[in-house]
Parts: structure tokens; C-alpha cells; sequence
């Protein structure tokens, strides 16, 4: 302990000196107190709809907590209904994979206990503590924060045990709800992207605190694919002053070692989502951005979360490269791309691989509800998506299927009206009786 006190303040003599020196040194200095103070523990923050017989998630999880034989606390803390029976197959997937888990009786259904009398139990606090990994299930997020949470929002005694798990290197995994807590804020009871669009958030309403284990520069958004929830989280983010995002799809996980270095794996993808540069219309009755870049993150592919640099996969850096703005560039695609729905099922992340893609260097999508409009206008948003001179991609079909990885596609976000009713039935033209004649004589005569 004296040492480790006597190294840091070495390392802050050295920030000291550095600044007196030298910007650049200090800044290196400044990189080397953090990465000392850091957690030395991983984060799997998994996007939801996880599948029990996929091996490779689990298989990392149990690794990153120790391998064979690794003490996993999992907590049912977000689930309704039946929350310790719902882990009944987690515990298979993990067991299967190694592990030696357990369930925590957290949780506000299904226990004999109090959620606020268990998370002050010295006994299951010290058990958790011993662990080498913690794992949340899906559910209500706001279901794990108000339990590990007190009254002031201070860390119960569990909580303090969770950090400690991950600050001495073991491994802090979630699914659904338990990826929306990894950030200071997340989603509460939010509802669809569409209406957050319209309404926006409050603090304490729609948007609440998380648990804060990813840097409080990043915000999780989970199921952000299949349900089109980038959006919402743009929202959020620019609410809150948050300058980066990540949106992860179903079955698929970002794993973050140390606090920074994150990788793409499972089933699908990522979208890096980046405001640090927008600027907002203020002559635009309703929410608008410009100058939001999105990067989508395939299987196999990593990004510093420090650097915001990107590494494709092996596969796709021996494969073919996408460079708009280079000489040699053949794009595959040759058409105008609009999208009736750019908050359907996949539909951005499909937009950005053809983008990349494309003798086309814009594409537009729309979001409003065809329900409203059918009948009258209503309010809606346009996404305007083009290439900038920082835009490139990589393409594979070595996983089996056609995958991208695009870096920095620009968008922007303006509101707009829906000029109801969107459509209307097509009927048939009235036939006179002399036209009515003259179609079955020529009927007779066909027969």
C-alpha cells in the first residue's frame, strides 16, 4: 500500500514538472495518472436478445473473469415476474463455458428479502466481492439503480463490492438493461425514438443516472439497431452534454478492456455515434442537429475509446477497401437511396454500408408516423446522410455475409411536416353503360 501511495505521488511530481516543461509531456503524464487510477477489470456490454447456445460471448465473458472455474455473481435485479428463474439458462450458458456461478437475491419479486435489506447484507456483499465477475440481466434498468443506489444516490455497500470486482481486473457484463446502466446516464422508462424525437428528455424523467463504468464521455444505447434507437440516444446525448455514443444491436457485444480498448463480437454490429462537433439550428421549430458523424463497427472490429481511432477486422484489412475520395475508388452501388422509414429494423446500419458504397454521396431517410399522417399532416424529421473527406469503409464477405465497417458518415437532423393525408386508395374509373355494353360484347366474342 505505501508503495503503490509512494509510485502515485511520483507520478504526480512527474505532471508537475512536465507542465513546467513541456505541453505535450504533460499530456502524456496527465494520460499516465489516469491509466494508473483506472479500473483493470473489462466491461461486455451486450446490446440485448442474447442467444444462450452462441458460444463465443460466453466463452469471453467466463475468460475475462479468470477462466475455468471464475466466481460469477449474477444479478436478476432488472427482471419482473419471476427474476431468479429467468437465470436459470444464463447460469447454463455460463456453467457450460466454464464458470461457477451464482445468482445474488437482489431483486424485487421472487425473494425473501427486502432489495435494500440484501444490498446491506455484510455476508452477500463479501461473497459478490469475492467474485471475478458480475453479470446483469435485461429487464428495467431503473430496477438496478434504484436498488444499488440509496436514498441520496450514493453506492450501497453492493456496489462498492461490484466496483472493487472490476477495479482489480474481473469483469462487468450486462445485457438489455444491464448494458444501459454502464454509462452516467442512461434511459428510464423512455418512450419510442419517434416521440423522443418530437418531446425530447428531462433528467429524472426519461433520462436518469446509470452506474458509470464506461467514461462519463461515452452513453450505451442497447437494442440500437433492430428497434432504431440512435435516435433517441442523439437526443439524449445532446441533452446531456454527452459527446460520444454506443448503440449496440442485439446479440452482439462490445467488449471495453480497461476503459478503453473495445471490440465488436456476436452476431452483428455497433454505430459509434459522435457530437462533439454538431451545431444546432435555432431558427428550426423542433429538434435538429448537423454535423453528426456515424461510424458503424462490425464483428471483429475495434476502437479506442480514448483516440476514437478505429481498427477494421483482419478480414476486411486483406479484403477491399472503400475510399470515396481516392483514385482507385469503384463503388458497387449506383442509386439514390430514401428511406420511408430510417427508424425501422436495421435500416441505418443498412444505409451506411451502402452509402459507403456508392456513386451516390448522399442518402435521405425520414422518420414520422404513418398512422398520423394517413388521414391529416403531422410532424415528422428528415436524416440527411452524406460523405465528408473523412468518410471510408472496409468490406468482407469472409464472415459469410456482406459486412461493413464505415467511418464517419455526416448527418443531420431536421424537423419537418408531413403534408396529410399520405395517401389514398386507388378506384377504379366509373364505366359509362355504352362502355359497360361494349366490354361484354368483347367478352362474347373472346369466349
Amino acid at each position: 500500500m505505501k508503495l503503490a501511495t509512494f509510485s502515485m505521488c511520483l507520478l504526480m511530481l512527474s505532471v508537475s514538472v512536465a507542465q513546467a516543461a513541456d505541453p505535450v509531456i504533460a499530456e502524456s503524464a496527465r494520460t499516465a495518472m489516469k491509466d494508473a487510477d483506472a479500473p483493470k477489470g473489462s466491461l461486455v456490454i451486450i446490446g440485448g436478445s442474447e442467444r444462450f447456445r452462441d458460444r463465443e460471448l460466453w466463452d469471453t465473458v467466463v475468460e475475462l473473469a479468470g477462466g475455468d472455474g471464475a466466481k460469477i455473481a449474477i444479478f436478476p435485479t432488472a427482471a419482473s415476474g419471476q427474476p431468479i428463474k429467468t437465470c436459470a439458462k444464463l447460469v447454463q450458458a455460463l456453467n457450460r463455458a466454464g464458470a461457477d456461478s451464482f445468482v445474488v437475491p437482489v431483486a424485487w419479486s421472487e425473494v425473501d428479502r427486502d432489495v435494500q435489506e440484501a444490498v446491506f447484507d455484510p455476508e452477500l456483499v463479501e461473497r459478490v466481492r469475492s467474485a471475478t465477475g458480475v453479470y446483469f440481466i435485461g429487464g428495467a434498468q431503473g430496477r438496478i439503480v434504484d436498488a444499488l443506489l440509496d436514498d441520496d444516490r450514493d453506492q450501497t455497500p453492493m456496489l462498492k463490492a461490484i466496483w472493487e470486482v472490476y477495479r482489480r481486473g474481473g469483469v462487468i457484463a450486462g445485457t438489455s438493461a444491464g448494458a444501459a446502466i454502464m454509462s452516467h446516464v442512461m434511459f428510464r422508462d423512455a418512450p419510442p425514438p419517434l416521440q423522443i424525437l418530437r418531446n425530447g428528455v428531462t433528467m429524472g424523467d426519461e433520462v436518469d443516472d446509470g452506474l458509470g463504468f464506461l467514461d462519463k464521455d461515452w452513453f450505451v444505447e442497447q437494442h440500437c439497431l433492430v428497434r432504431g434507437r440512435f435516435a433517441r440516444a442523439l437526443v439524449a446525448m445532446h441533452s446531456q452534454k454527452i459527446p460520444f455514443g454506443i448503440g449496440v444491436d442485439e446479440n452482439t457485444a462490445l467488449v471495453v478492456r480497461r476503459g478503453v480498448e473495445a471490440t465488436v463480437i456476436g452476431y452483428k454490429g455497433v454505430l459509434i455515434m459522435d457530437i462533439s462537433q454538431v451545431k444546432a439550428d435555432p431558427k428550426m421549430d423542433g429538434f435538429s442537429l448537423k454535423n453528426v458523424k456515424l461510424s458503424y463497427l462490425d464483428r471483429g472490429d475495434s476502437i479506442n475509446l480514448r483516440t476514437r481511432e478505429v481498427t477494421p477486422a483482419e478480414e476486411k484489412l486483406d479484403d477491399i477497401k472503400l475510399d470515396p475520395n481516392a483514385n482507385d475508388y469503384s463503388p458497387y452501388f449506383d442509386h439514390r437511396m430514401f428511406y420511408t422509414d430510417i427508424l425501422g429494423n436495421a435500416a441505418v446500419a443498412d444505409l451506411l454500408g451502402r452509402l459507403i458504397d456508392n456513386k451516390e454521396s448522399e442518402a435521405i431517410g425520414l422518420a414520422f408516423s404513418g398512422l398520423d399522417s394517413k388521414h391529416e399532416p403531422s410532424d415528422g424529421f428528415e436524416f440527411r446522410f452524406y460523405r465528408g473527406p473523412d468518410s471510408k469503409g472496409w468490406y468482407t464477405e469472409d464472415f459469410g455475409g456482406e459486412d461493413y465497417t464505415v467511418l464517419d458518415i455526416h448527418l443531420d437532423i431536421r424537423p419537418i411536416r408531413i403534408n396529410g393525408p399520405l395517401y389514398e386508395h386507388r378506384m377504379a374509373t366509373e364505366e359509362t353503360p355504352g362502355d359497360a355494353t361494349a366490354t361484354a360484347e368483347a367478352s362474347e366474342q373472346t369466349e
